[in-house]
């Protein structure tokens, strides 16, 4: 390995551990289970009891989103019984930021200790099936943002080379996810995540090839955080919302105000849904 890599590596680790030591300074809890809310999805951190807040701003190496419907703030304290860490929003690919930086706050939760990962995100339905404010379990995805977050020497800090993704989204996790909705009365749906980079909505003829690909939802987001959680040995559930119905679904243009009002209405649902899920996983 060449001194480069080396270097790259070896300021990784020093940035995670400065990271690591500034959030644990702040707070007693050790969290054993992970959250990132999506778009219009924050207020859900409201429900952590005994917490401490923390700023992205003020976090040494993460970075901040300037997206609507993203408080860009860490929760930390207890919820459904158990230790957990809320991201309440995040940063984007299309923000202009490296998927290294976009992932970054995963590396900081394996560092943690976190065990278990929920992702949250507002989607949009290119299966025809699907509904507004329809809450989907994801099963798999298409990554088509044309990059990887492990790509480049510090892929191997916390993981294997070349990490097997045959079950990203854990099955196990899964079926207690549907256990948890049959329980609570909630209607859920499964699906294939498609990854693109936004900020740029699909086209009609991208919604297409989509379908033909075998995917049911569309996003901007949740894929790379899963690359790196799945490498870093953290179990993920991917928990997405429908937000609007894609490109050529409807003839009717789409706008994030839209997003954020749909993610409103969802809210309340979604969030005693993630609390619940929390309690047995």
């Amino acid at each position: 390995m060449q001194y480069t890599e080396i270097s790259k590596i070896k300021l990784l680790k020093q940035n995670l551990d400065k990271t690591k030591k500034y959030i644990e300074e702040r707070t007693k809890k050790r969290p054993v289970v992970g959250v990132i809310l999506g778009s219009g999805l924050s207020s859900i951190s409201g429900n952590v009891e005994d917490s401490v807040t923390i700023p992205y701003s003020s976090i040494p190496s993460f970075k901040e989103s300037s997206i609507e419907g993203h408080k860009c703030e860490l929760v930390i304290g207890n919820l459904s019984g158990k230790n957990v860490i809320i991201m309440a929003g995040r940063i984007h690919f299309y923000e202009g930021y490296t998927l290294k930086d976009v992932t970054y706050p995963i590396r900081v939760l394996k560092e943690l200790g976190v065990k278990k990962l929920i992702l949250t995100s507002a989607t949009g339905a290119v299966n025809r099936k699907f509904r507004l404010g329809d809450i989907i379990l994801v099963t798999d995805h298409i990554n088509f943002m044309g990059i990887n977050p492990l790509i480049g020497p510090e892929g191997v800090l916390q993981g294997v080379r070349f990490p097997d993704m045959s079950e990203v989204y854990k099955n196990d996790l899964v079926k207690k996810a549907e256990f948890t909705a049959k329980k609570l009365n909630i209607k859920i749906r499964k699906g294939v995540y498609f990854a693109c980079t936004g900020p740029s909505y699909e086209t009609p003829a991208e919604v297409k090839m989509a379908v033909t690909l075998g995917a049911d939802i569309v996003g901007m987001s949740t894929v790379p955080e899963a690359i790196v959680a799945n490498h870093c040995g953290i179990k993920v559930l991917g928990v997405s919302y429908i937000s609007n119905m894609a490109a050529g679904i409807l003839k009717q243009p789409l706008n994030h105000k839209e997003v954020i009002k749909i993610g409103k209405k969802t809210e309340e649902k979604l969030g005693n849904y993630i609390k619940e899920i929390i309690r047995i996983i």
